[in-house]
């Protein structure tokens, strides 16, 4: 008898055990080579960074709340790390990739992210953070899929893809680099590139993409630039807009759209006209000499060629202006979680801090610097979020040597100096950029979305609050600021950790013009941040010190 109960005990234990097996989100595993390797996307053989020998890397294709698992190998002759543009982290930025969050990968060694696409869907990317590397390749789409048992405000399309557009450079990124590392800007970009390729090239007779007649697919559309708004178009057929940088949106239809660096937009196509191949067009905006890329799509059973006249890009600024007001957060509809999107009422949260952010460009010591409220950041060989962890920033970088209203004095004289802002977790936060340089802006954040709710041309002041759209604003994680206007963006700063807010123009990104928000919790608690990884790499100060006490609950 006490065979048999002992038996019984051990079969609920192990039916226990599955169970809790089975209810963990699933697990993604992938392997990456990161190599060098020649590429001519404009016709110009250059040193290239592939993934797994492809350029541009692979597609992770993920659904809401699955662990990605990701061992990279860097084989190049640099530092590496890998950031994940829009992916939270809730709970973790240890895992964001960028070097104010983690030490690089040497070369001949490997790293394991270790990261969850928690509570979110969409279409995003990923790209090298070090070293101008993202002017060499490195990056590919990331999507996040809905789950199964979430009701998607549209039809499943008939396939789905993935289009990364942005600018290219024929120089290699080293020689970039030494540009930009002897104080001087580097030039207009060469060219543009879809999916790697320029239309112009040996392959310019291989379709990118294939649709049946009658049938409706999902174009998920990337800017991975690292200096162009680019306008995307395909030739006689409308895009139908259903979801931005992770939101679903209003569904209107746009014969175009300008697409900023570190965007990205799903469009859904139906292929009702003639069939016959049709170009997709990708061309530079905000320049005096526009440049493009074009690919075709083919109609499956038609060997029509495309017709030679391309549709037209919009020209003006005002135009981009509107199409931004005509964006709206789609209410009615799921996200990665059953309650409608509209349920969050931000309009109706009371604002506990406005901060301006005023980028500025200069001189220090002779060499070309870009600042954020006249400080340039610079990374410290520690990383900031290292440095804060093991309670030795002092060591490493002062917090707070910007203030929350730039004063005319920061926007000539620039220091150069780690920056990062403290932030008081879970405070709702107004945040103002102002662009008074005479080129386009793009600013990312990390680890949150944000309510984008005005861009107005001049400077901002308290009385524009009036003009907010505070009922339906896309919640996204990237901004464009054009020239001499002003963007206000609302966000709750209610994920802790160590957060990278940047410029996308990776020249001035990679000349300052970025900053870190440390959000702490006061309680020190699991609930609010993960424990660093057992496998985090150390470097710089920290390397030889103990680590301190872990969270608990």
């Amino acid at each position: 008898m006490a065979a048999r109960a002992s038996t019984f005990l051990a079969l609920l234990v192990c039916l226990s055990t599955t169970a809790l097996i089975r209810a963990e989100d699933p697990y993604l595993f992938f392997t990456w080579n990161v190599t060098y390797g020649t590429i001519s996307p404009l016709g110009v053989p250059q040193q290239g960074i592939l993934i797994n020998n492809q350029f541009p890397g692979p597609n992770i294709n993920s659904t809401t709340n699955n662990n990605i698992v990701i061992n990279v190998f860097n084989n190049l002759d640099e530092p590496l790390l890998f950031s994940w543009n829009g992916i939270q982290h809730r709970k973790n930025s240890w895992q964001d990739g960028m070097p104010g969050t983690s030490c690089p990968i040497l070369p001949g060694t490997n790293y394991t992210y270790h990261f969850q696409v928690k509570d979110q869907i969409g279409s995003y990317f990923y790209f090298p953070s070090t070293a101008f590397h993202k002017a060499a390749g490195g990056f590919g789409g990331l999507r996040v899929n809905s789950r199964l048992l979430i009701p998607v405000p549209f039809a499943d399309p008939e396939d789905d893809y993935t289009v990364l557009i942005g600018d290219w450079y024929t120089t290699d990124h080293k020689v970039l680099r030494n540009v930009l590392d002897n104080g001087r800007s580097i030039n207009r970009p060469d060219g543009v590139l879809i999916n790697g390729k320029s239309g112009k090239g040996a392959d310019k007779n291989e379709p990118l993409f294939s649709m049946k007649p009658g049938k409706t697919y999902r174009y998920r559309i990337c800017n991975v630039g690292i200096k162009s708004t680019l306008n995307f178009r395909i030739q006689g057929h409308p895009m139908k807009l259903v979801e931005m940088d992770g939101s679903h949106v209003v569904q209107n239809t746009y014969e175009s759209l300008d697409i900023h660096v570190g965007q990205c937009y799903s469009v859904l196509v139906t292929a009702d006209q003639e069939p016959r191949d049709y170009y997709m067009i990708a061309s530079s905006r905000f320049i005096k000499e526009s440049t493009n890329a074009t690919g075709f799509i083919r109609y499956e059973g038609s060997s029509a060629p495309a017709s030679p006249v391309l549709p037209e890009a919009p020209t003006s600024l005002i135009w981009s202006l509107n199409q931004f007001r005509s964006f709206r957060w789609n209410l009615t509809a799921s996200a990665a979680r059953p309650n409608p999107q509209g349920s969050y009422h931000y309009g109706g949260i009371n604002i506990t801090r406005t901060i301006k952010i005023v980028n500025s460009a200069s001189r220090v010591d002779g060499k070309l610097r870009y600042a954020i409220n006249g400080v340039s950041h610079t990374n410290p060989e520690t990383p900031l979020k290292l440095a804060e962890y093991f309670q030795v920033p002092e060591k490493v970088f002062k917090y707070n040597q910007i203030v929350d209203e730039p004063t005319t004095e920061n926007d000539t004289k620039i220091i150069v100096s780690p920056n990062v802002l403290n932030a008081t977790f879970r405070d709702f936060i107004e945040i103002i950029f102002e662009n008074h340089e005479k080129s386009m802006q793009s600013y990312h954040l990390d680890g949150y979305s944000f309510f984008a709710v005005a861009i107005e041309a001049g400077k901002w002041t308290p009385e524009k609050r009036k003009n907010y759209n505070l009922l339906d604003a896309v919640s996204r994680h990237t901004i464009q600021v054009y020239p001499g206007t002003w963007a206000a963006i609302m966000l709750t700063f209610d994920n802790a950790g160590m957060w990278n807010l940047r410029s996308n123009l990776w020249e001035k990104y990679y000349l300052g013009q970025q900053m870190y928000f440390s959000v702490l919790s006061p309680a020190r608690s699991l609930r609010d941040e993960y424990n660093i990884p057992d496998n985090f790499t150390m470097c710089g100060l920290v390397k030889d010190l103990p680590k301190p006490a872990p969270y608990t609950i």
